[in-house]
């Protein structure tokens, strides 16, 4: 029914594989974790018969490779992570990191859609004014953005923005009201910390596509036929350049979920980032388990996306085929 060189066939052998990258690296994660030391059930008090109950289930005192089929079964395939022994001490795993997500998903949505369309206009703007002053100025600013890390710019927004000109808060508003306007004012900093790097990047990456085909044959022939120069970059540049522009947006925003680990620390936003460095550092081994397999599946599920989109935006690009 689907030939063999078929884009179907293309999809099914990215996920198997992509599966089987995922399945490795929980292999290595849980082998690491099993060699690392485990608080001892003496610490939680009167909740230590529960731990050991728990500690039993998952076959603590047998060989690895049991404990790590106890473990596929009733995660991966039972959708049983497990309780927190010591950050969220007898709460369900799964359950905190579901109450978790909507901040990360918050933060990293308001700063997509504030870094897409910047990104882009400037990238734009740079390849019209190409060799011009627009452009080196543009271009120096965008390799000073990509160069530094974002925390850096997020300690200079709280500086700045959050303790001297005060007219944000230093930290994310506590609640659930995450659509209200003063949860909104409370992580515009934690947004525009963000934003730097995928703006600089879209930028970088827009101009240099957009550059190149501007010089093209095809433009040339355009302009030749009577085309004003405003005429053949809206009808026939733009859309070539947009091409490979486009599956990198969609990257972008099916890593959202990613969220940004130190951003929400420093910013004390109480996502999924700030949970996963919260497990590392208490030791907290089923917490780090679950968040592994959440930023590993989402890398994974970006590159497929990123790949797949390209030949659904452009026809001509054939996936799958020799």
């Amino acid at each position: 029914m689907f030939k063999k060189n078929s884009i179907f066939w293309y999809i099914l052998k990215r996920i198997a594989l992509m599966f089987f990258v995922l399945f490795a690296i929980l292999v290595m994660c849980f082998v690491l974790v099993k060699l690392l030391p485990v608080t001892d059930a003496e610490a939680f008090g009167k909740d230590m018969n529960l731990v050991l109950q728990r500690r039993e289930a998952l076959g603590y005192n047998k060989p690895i490779l049991v404990q790590f089929w106890i473990f596929i079964k009733k995660s991966i395939f039972g959708g049983d992570w497990g309780i927190s022994e010591t950050l969220y001490r007898n709460q369900d795993v799964w359950d905190v990191f579901i109450s978790k997500l909507p901040a990360t998903m918050l933060v990293n949505v308001y700063s997509m859609l504030f870094s897409v369309p910047l990104g882009l206009a400037l990238g734009i703007y740079a390849a019209l004014k190409k060799n011009k002053w627009q452009d080196y100025t543009i271009s120096t600013l965008v390799m000073v953005f990509i160069s530094v890390p974002s925390y850096v710019y997020a300690f200079l927004v709280q500086y700045l923005f959050c303790f001297k000109l005060q007219w944000f808060p230093l930290q994310m508003k506590s609640g659930n009201d995450w659509l209200s306007w003063p949860m909104f004012v409370s992580v515009v900093p934690a947004v525009i910390s963000l934003s730097f790097t995928s703006i600089a990047g879209l930028a970088r990456y827009s101009r240099a596509e957009l550059s190149e085909v501007l010089t093209s044959d095809f433009m040339l022939l355009a302009r030749t036929k009577g085309l004003k120069r405003s005429q053949a970059t809206l009808r026939h540049a733009l859309r070539n350049a947009m091409v490979p522009v486009f599956p990198m947006i969609l990257g972008e925003f099916v890593g959202i979920l990613g969220g940004s680990l130190i951003i929400e620390q420093i910013f004390g936003i109480p996502g999924v980032g700030q949970l996963f460095l919260n497990s590392i550092t208490a030791l907290d081994y089923n917490f780090f388990m679950l968040l592994n397999a959440f930023y590993t599946l989402i890398g994974l599920t970006t590159g497929i996306v990123v790949d797949i989109s390209y030949g659904l935006i452009d026809p001509r690009i054939k996936m799958g085929q020799r």
